[in-house]
């Protein structure tokens, strides 16, 4: 099995690249969705981070308001370090468990969606990086009109990121997420084709 890791800065449309890849053929492992998982009430992740950061970051039915935490880690360095400390070995361990069952399953490609592949050091073994990006003008708006932030607060959230010119260097294949859905789609299906090239 072939596994390749999709990354690529805030709002800079890796999602939409991922279930793409989806569609063509590829297995996709969203570590952010395993990130959900494992902060779900009662978790040890979930416990953790309310020892660490309080009850004012829980909403009244006891979720994560991943907003006010967002808000919290984005504006300070060490709390989110702290946080990518109790949920980052966590994911990384629940990846592997489902890379695992791919594996046995015979999947040919695997793609391991993450937001902070290079931030974390270890590649996990990777055959390539996809890194997808787009101009900073294009992430600051899609970050306001997703997340109902101003624009002051989405600069903070990418400059909080490891800069897409450093990300960009890690890539073994690049997507310009910066055009049309049309644009996009057809560099995609351009990688895939080479994604499965040495099958």
């Amino acid at each position: 099995m072939k596994v390749f890791g999709l990354t690529g800065g805030i709002a800079s449309g890796k999602g939409v690249v991922a279930q793409m890849l989806e569609k063509l053929g590829a297995a996709v492992i969203d570590a952010d969705k395993i990130g959900h998982e494992i902060l779900s009430p009662g978790k040890p992740a979930w416990q953790e981070l309310v020892e660490c950061f309080g009850e004012s970051i829980l909403k009244p039915d006891r979720t994560i308001d991943r907003k006010r935490l967002a808000d919290i880690v984005f504006a300070d360095a060490d709390a989110r370090g702290k946080l990518n400390s109790i949920t980052h070995p966590r994911i990384v361990e629940e990846i592997k468990a489902r890379m695992v069952v791919l594996q046995l399953s015979g999947c040919p490609i695997a793609i391991i969606e993450a937001a902070l592949i290079g931030e974390s050091g270890g590649t996990m073994g990777l055959d390539g990086i996809i890194v997808v990006y787009a101009s900073p003008e294009t992430q600051v708006g899609r970050l306001m009109k997703r997340d109902g932030v101003s624009e002051e607060e989405a600069l903070d959230r990418i400059k909080a990121q490891m800069p897409a010119s450093e990300k960009k260097k890690l890539a073994d294949y690049l997507i310009d997420n910066s055009g049309s859905i049309e644009e996009t789609r057809t560099q995609v299906e351009t990688l895939w084709r080479k994604l499965r090239g040495g099958l």
